[in-house]
């Protein structure tokens, strides 16, 4: 072996202990799951064994509780059950968090990453790197705008934004009303998705007026509550309804309009305790759940099929205008929740009973028929 050849050698082994370190450092601070015990499983794609491990990175622990409290849980339960190697982790919001813990999962075997990104420009730098190394990669809930996934296994985001914008119109009726949209984050295509959906809805309401319309970075609550607060005072307090891209932003803009003696139709997202408790209270009037069982489910038999060499079922296409390509998508169907049908979401597990019917909520509850 030359010099030449040595120090390049040196300088591998240097790197990959860097790595170690840094994986060891990420592993702590990011919140992981890893389990499974190694090859066996199956898949309703069927085929053999399912030889390898599963990655996936959550994005957050703010823009909504189903992070860790549904996809979680919901996620090591499905790869446990198939018998399959797993590593969860959380980016904590952090897109660079997201590229070190990429880049471990990588390096420590993972042959399938499933990512819910943060912005596309990120997701997709992550995505080109695991190509790089062979790794096949699935966006989960957000498609990477501009990125490599082989899959896309999401809820039909388009339709969620039909059902909050039917939402709202169900609970406005044919009045003249002003609306404030609240949208979500910039970065994340979902929220175009969400706001495209319900504009389809909303803009054909001629007795309907747009006052305000703002994204809200990140997702970020109290960012959302300076904002509806600024539209609110624009606006002299005359709005008659909130399009809100979830529950975490009807709750900012809630906080606003209950301060202000207000209680006016605002949509939601995700059927969070919050959410349903405020449908409860009569200050939101509708949600949408998307059962992370069902997305979970998705996801973990697409992965599980990949690592098994076979071809995962798919319902159709998404196009990604930026990568100028069709992504093979697995598209599930959202559900709209109102109070007339918050007994029976609860009943179906969108959030225990326990959790929602609390305190002054008990009451509420036995009245919405909840047990």
């Amino acid at each position: 072996m030359n010099r030449q050849d040595l120090m390049a050698r040196r300088r591998t082994l240097v790197t990959a202990l860097a790595a170690t370190l840094v994986f060891g450092l990420a592993a702590c601070g990011g919140g992981s799951d890893s389990g499974g015990s190694g090859s066996g499983g199956s898949s309703s794609s069927g085929g053999g064994q399912a030889a390898g491990k599963v990655g996936v990175i959550l994005p957050d622990t703010t823009s909504s509780p189903r992070w860790e409290s549904a996809d979680r849980p919901q996620l090591a339960a499905a790869f446990e059950a198939a018998g399959v190697d797993y590593d969860i982790q959380n980016a904590g919001g952090d897109a660079q968090q997201m590229q070190t813990i990429a880049q471990q999962m990588i390096t420590g075997g993972v042959t399938v990453l499933a990512i819910v990104n943060l912005d596309s420009a990120s997701g997709a730098a992550i995505e080109k790197q695991a190509k790089s190394q062979g790794v096949q990669t699935i966006d989960y809930d957000r498609l990477t705008l501009g990125g490599s996934a082989d899959y896309y296994v999401s809820y039909d985001n388009t339709k969620v934004g039909e059902l909050q914008g039917q939402g709202l119109a169900d609970c406005l009726g044919s009045v003249q009303a002003n609306i404030a949209y609240l949208d979500g984050s910039p970065d994340d295509n979902n929220a175009t998705l969400f706001s495209d959906g319900a504009h389809s809805v909303l803009d054909k309401v001629s007795t309907y007026t747009k006052v305000a319309e703002q994204a809200v970075p990140k997702w970020d609550p109290q960012q959302a509550a300076t904002i509806f607060e600024q539209m609110y005072t624009q606006a002299g307090g005359n709005i008659q309804g909130v399009y809100a891209a979830n529950d975490t932003l009807a709750n900012a803009a809630i906080g606003t309009l209950s301060r202000n003696g207000q209680q006016i139709p605002v949509t939601g997202q995700d059927a969070s305790v919050q959410g349903l408790q405020n449908i409860l209270a009569g200050n939101q009037c509708m949600t949408v759940w998307k059962p992370a069982d069902g997305e979970a489910k998705a996801l973990s038999e697409t992965a599980i099929a990949l690592l098994k060499g076979d071809k995962p079922n798919t319902t159709g296409t998404v196009k990604d205008p930026e990568g100028n390509r069709d992504v093979d998508s697995i598209l599930l169907d959202p559900i709209s929740v109102t109070k007339d049908n918050l007994a029976d979401t609860i009943s179906k597990g969108a959030q225990s009973a326990s959790d929602v019917c609390t305190g002054d909520f008990a009451a509420m509850c036995a009245s919405a028929g909840i047990k």
